[in-house]
């Protein structure tokens, strides 16, 4: 339990600042949030000894706890992300809803917006996790107000005899489990960072018939579930000659024949660029979610200090293809008039140059097809009725149903409806 007290007022001049910061930066949009925000005291909820500045930060998670190797498996989110995911459920008083991760504030902050005739229940896998939230909840006077479980919440909660108009899922989630599906009333909202091919996005979906459809999307990151939904990285060494590795993490299938890459780093470099550039300072997230939903082979990216390619950090970005007995990633180089950069991708290997054209060649249909597309989402649970989709939209396989990626456009949309009239 955090018993740190910091100054009141100098709390509150930090609060209220981050609340300042959410509303110019347009992560929050209603006045109930706004409110819950300026009210719940975050600083009374994140690790004992978090300085308010640290506490109060726009885009920093604060640790809750960590495994023995130091890593982090429960924390509090982010504000920004807190207040977007509360903003895309759409929640109103009197609500009921779903909490899968607990911690406390995030709780707090959902029983304020609901108010006291809504009903809240907040669930964690860990009993250290749960009795430290249920203590700092009856601490700040919410104790009343939340339910706090200890569960495996892949499985059906007891206790919720009835669905829950909103779920929300501060766990990093490979799929979606049925049980979720169950507690969700016709309509209602699920928003939860849905992992896909090792890229997340947290999404809102709503529940439409025997599906879930999206009505929005953020960038973040999450800690991973764990217990029986938990989805574990397959992690491959790469090494180099001097002794050094670069890691190879996949979430997806993993490529036939991985020991092929046995010397491909002592091989020459090769470069290919693509003709799509950039202005600096936007953003490109989008792209590596093309990558993760059609380029085969795609993996995410480490490296150890000493490597050739740790030294060139800055004209690279940490996704890859493994093609065979060679390795691309994504890379980038100024443009000479300044202000832009072109894409393309440097690779490693014998046929180091198929592996980057490959990459190569999904920058170029993601700048014709999805670059100017805000992509969608779908989740389609085993069972439901499923359409014929289009050339533009992923399919993912889940262990309980699919999830799609759509960049089909209004247009495109439109001349799907037609050809089916």
């Amino acid at each position: 339990m955090n018993t740190l007290r910091h100054d009141d007022a100098s709390a509150a001049k930090f609060r209220n600042a981050l609340v300042d910061t959410l509303l110019t930066k347009n992560m929050i949009t209603s006045p109930v949030v706004e409110r819950a925000f300026r009210t719940v005291p975050r600083h009374l909820f994140v690790a004992e000894g978090t300085p308010l500045d640290v506490t109060y930060n726009v885009d920093a998670s604060v640790a809750i706890k960590r495994d023995p190797d130091g890593v982090i498996i429960s924390s509090t989110s982010a504000a920004y992300i807190q207040a977007r995911m509360i903003e895309q459920a759409e929640l109103r008083r009197g609500m009921s809803v779903l909490e899968i991760g607990s911690g406390g504030y995030n709780a707090a902050l959902v029983a304020e917006v609901v108010g006291p005739d809504g009903h809240v229940v907040s669930v964690d896998i860990d009993p250290e996790v749960t009795d430290r939230a249920s203590e700092l909840l009856d601490a700040n006077g919410y104790g009343s107000r939340v339910i706090v479980v200890q569960a495996d919440a892949e499985n059906p909660l007891p206790g919720l005899d009835k669905p829950v108009d909103a779920i929300l899922v501060t766990v990093g989630a490979w799929d979606l489990a049925p049980a979720w599906l169950e507690h969700l009333v016709e309509g209602g909202r699920i928003v939860v960072p849905l992992r896909m091919n090792g890229i997340t996005r947290v999404i809102a979906f709503r529940r439409e018939g025997d599906h879930l459809v999206s009505t929005s999307a953020e960038v973040a990151g999450f800690v991973p579930m764990q217990g029986e939904g938990a989805r574990d990285e397959r992690v491959f060494l790469l090494p180099d000659r001097n002794g050094h590795h670069v890691k190879l993490r996949f979430e997806g299938d993993v490529p036939d024949g991985m020991s092929l890459l046995d010397g491909a780093l002592a091989t020459e470099r090769t470069d290919v660029w693509s003709g799509v550039t950039i202005k600096h300072g936007v953003s490109f997230a989008d792209l590596h979610l093309w990558f993760a939903a059609f380029l085969p082979g795609f993996c995410k990216l480490a490296v150890d200090e000493g490597t050739d390619m740790a030294s060139e950090r800055k004209g690279w970005f940490p996704f890859g293809v493994v093609l065979g007995d060679s390795l691309a990633y994504l890379a980038i180089r100024p443009l000479p008039e300044g202000g832009a950069v072109e894409f393309g991708a440097r690779a490693y290997g014998t046929h180091g140059e198929d592996a980057a054209t490959a990459m190569v060649e999904q920058i170029q249909a993601w700048d014709r097809h999805g670059r100017d597309v805000e992509p969608t989402f779908a989740y389609w649970p085993t069972g439901s009725h499923r359409p014929e989709f289009s050339e533009n939209t992923a399919v993912l396989t889940k262990t309980h149903g699919l999830a799609t990626i759509s960049w089909s456009s209004a247009t495109d949309v439109a001349d799907d409806q037609d050809a089916q009239q």
